[in-house]
């Protein structure tokens, strides 16, 4: 037998580090090459830790919901020579966004702080403060001893090292923001605490809110042609090539096809520089049986045949339900769809997923009477309409591409070619 440091491995080419959900096995218990050891979680995606090799934990070196970077220990076991070992991911020091670990962290007494209203937060600030949930109210409670009041780096990482102590306390007496203290009445009834990927949803939601000013922009689209097209085919489809064909693919296809002619609105604000992305990667937002929300992204729409975005879609959304999905599924999307039509909403107003530049919702379809015009005359129809809304990031969207991306995706829907072949 010899000793081995079992350590966090890499889980996504994103993924920094992880929490320790639980152990499955322990200390001086035996286990066999292959047995999940421990599970840990990553941003959205819960990992399982197997053993390398047949043998007995020895030690636990991490703790239950502590955060974990890659390559730091989790525990000490005794493996059997027998077998080799596989390669880990190199130990390597904590990542520069990660809290300095102390065992117990001091809190700074404080009754009350000062709020930098011209807080700026550098691409650096914005990514360490995502990954240890800061919200952007907590960012601007931290002293600043950058120039002209800017927040360094140095700055957050001692202020998180310290506690966070600014966290929960309100605003000194003397700053001109104050946190009001309005003791609503929250009324009674069973408390539930939120789970872990509530609590993700809610930090992430705030941030993009008080990250991108949102502005969001509404069109309607005839789909009377493309849901003709999908009653008549979706039988055909199943049989040709054994997947079910959604709407969601057909939409995909169609906001694809606008981002290629208005490459703008695949991009991402850097500081002071613009990122227009060299790829189209769609992340579509799923609903989880928990009543979470995820979001696993659709790699190189632009490139996938009709068949390609079928098979992926009911892919993704078949592992977000099982969950199932893995880390790279859920990483590097430009752009977001979120489907409200599918709970009945004729439209809704989505919040961006954050560094993107702009999020689209559709709403129901429903049949409409509607005027249609003709050279002989208007006629009077049932078409069924849909309403398409962009939420956009107006630091780098304006109204005018904003509004003609929109027209775009209803013209390519509208346009839909109902000779297509499956």
């Amino acid at each position: 037998m010899k000793k081995h440091t079992l350590t966090l491995p890499r889980m996504g080419e994103s993924i920094t580090e992880g929490t320790l959900l639980n152990w499955l096995v322990g200390e001086g218990e035996s286990f066999a090459e292959g047995d999940i050891l421990c599970e840990v979680a990553t941003d959205k995606v819960d990992n399982e830790v197997p053993a390398p090799a047949a043998g007995t934990l020895i030690k636990h070196l991490a703790a239950t919901k502590e955060v974990v970077a890659v390559g730091a220990p989790l525990a000490e076991l005794e493996l059997s020579d027998e077998v080799v070992v596989k390669a880990e991911a190199p130990k390597t020091a904590a990542p520069a966004s990660a809290a300095p670990k102390t065992s117990k962290p001091k809190k700074k007494p404080a009754s009350g702080y000062t709020v930098n209203e011209n807080i700026f937060v550098s691409p650096l600030i914005e990514a360490i403060a995502r990954e240890q949930h800061i919200s952007f109210e907590e960012l601007a409670r931290i002293p600043a001893t950058g120039n002209e009041g800017r927040l360094r780096k140095s700055d957050v990482m001692q202020y998180i090292a310290d506690g966070r102590p600014y966290q929960y306390v309100q605003a000194a007496s003397d700053s001109g923001f104050k946190v009001p203290d309005l003791k609503f009445d929250k009324g009674t009834g069973e408390r539930v605490p939120m789970d872990r990927m509530r609590q993700m949803i809610a930090d992430h939601m705030v941030f993009s809110k008080h990250t991108s000013p949102h502005v969001t922009a509404y069109v309607e689209a005839d789909l009377t042609a493309m849901s003709t097209w999908r009653k008549a085919n979706k039988s055909a489809f199943m049989d040709t090539h054994g997947q079910k064909l959604t709407f969601t693919p057909l939409f995909i296809q169609a906001i694809a096809k606008a981002i290629q002619d208005f490459p703008n609105i695949n991009s991402s604000l850097d500081g002071e520089d613009i990122i227009i992305k060299d790829h189209i990667n769609i992340g579509m937002a799923t609903a989880l049986p928990s009543g979470n929300l995820i979001v696993p992204v659709v790699k190189n729409a632009d490139r996938l045949s009709l068949a390609e975005l079928a098979a992926e879609t009911n892919r993704l959304a078949l592992a977000a339900r099982e969950g199932n999905l893995k880390a790279d599924d859920t990483q590097g999307s430009t752009f977001t769809i979120s489907n409200v039509g599918t709970f009945g909403s004729l439209m809704g107003t989505p919040i961006i997923n954050q560094p993107e530049a702009a999020i689209l919702a559709t709403g129901i379809i429903k049949k409409r009477a509607e005027v249609i015009e003709y050279p002989e005359g208007d006629q009077i129809e049932i078409r069924q309409m849909m309403y398409l809304s962009l939420s956009f990031d107006h630091r780098i969207v304006d109204g005018f591409l904003a509004g003609s991306f929109l027209r775009r995706i209803a013209d390519y829907m509208e346009q839909f070619d109902s000779d297509k072949t499956i």
